[in-house]
């Protein structure tokens, strides 16, 4: 039976799906899920199941209660194919959080407050003790904007980050009729790929407002601009990404 690595994980339920980390990396992201199933009980079960092959490190319910599934030594198996800041491994280098919620695909209600209390108290705890940088607490759509949509639009980034947990900016005002500049093929375009590479997503600057473009603009709305989530490229969107990469030069400092 593993022990738990957080003070906050009051229950245990070891997974058999996890291995080493590659190259003894240490963590350095938290990774926030929504479990996208029916019930809760029922993704725990799965994020247990030799079968099933995935797992987290741990899971919230919707009251508040932690489990601990995999000791956060080793890799769990919760990012499938992503990347972020040029690492494809995303599973060596974070730390997984599954966030009891049926998701987009059964309703996808609001996430309880006690739930989220308890997701801000696990994430400050493990940032304290992994001194990981306030830019490094992503969605699991924003490593792999193309699959994936949770924790989702719903989730409140802005209370985690009020409580010391992520990286945040206001969004800029959305104000209509103001996309057409960016949503032409050309150098605007490949300047907004280049921004949103620079920030850690994997897209290429092709120029082109393709698919894959689409998609992780979509995540980054999802995270910074839930306001509206479509997509396009709009002025609030580009300039809530400005505000976003001014904020996280000035964790950098000098």
């Amino acid at each position: 039976m593993i022990s738990c690595d957080s003070p906050l994980a009051t229950r245990v339920k070891e997974s058999p799906n996890h291995d080493a980390r590659a190259d003894a990396v240490r963590p350095d992201i938290v990774l926030l899920h929504y479990t996208g199933m029916e019930s809760t009980e029922a993704a725990l079960e799965r994020l247990c199941d030799p079968q099933a092959a995935v797992s987290s490190h741990y899971v919230v319910f919707e009251d508040g209660t932690v489990w601990q599934l995999v000791a956060e030594a080793r890799r769990a198996h919760h990012a499938g194919a992503s990347w972020w800041e040029n690492s494809r491994d995303i599973n060596s280098r974070s730390i997984g959080i599954e966030i009891g919620n049926p998701g987009h695909a059964f309703g996808y209600p609001d996430f309880p407050a006690r739930q989220i209390d308890a997701v801000v108290a696990l994430c400050r705890d493990i940032i304290a003790r992994h001194a990981m940088r306030a830019d490094r607490v992503l969605a699991h759509s924003d490593v792999a904007p193309s699959r994936k949509q949770d924790p989702g639009e719903k989730f409140p980034w802005r209370r985690l980050h009020e409580a010391g947990v992520g990286l945040w900016v206001e969004p800029a005002e959305i104000v209509s009729g103001s996309m057409a500049d960016f949503t032409k093929d050309g150098p605007r375009v490949g300047a907004l790929q280049r921004a949103l590479a620079r920030y850690g997503y994997g897209i290429e600057a092709t120029g082109a407002y393709d698919r894959a473009t689409a998609d992780v603009l979509t995540a980054f709305q999802r995270h910074f601009r839930q306001e509206r989530v479509d997509g396009i490229a709009d002025a609030s969107t580009v300039a809530t990404l400005d505000r976003l990469l001014a904020a996280k030069a000035r964790l950098a400092g000098p």
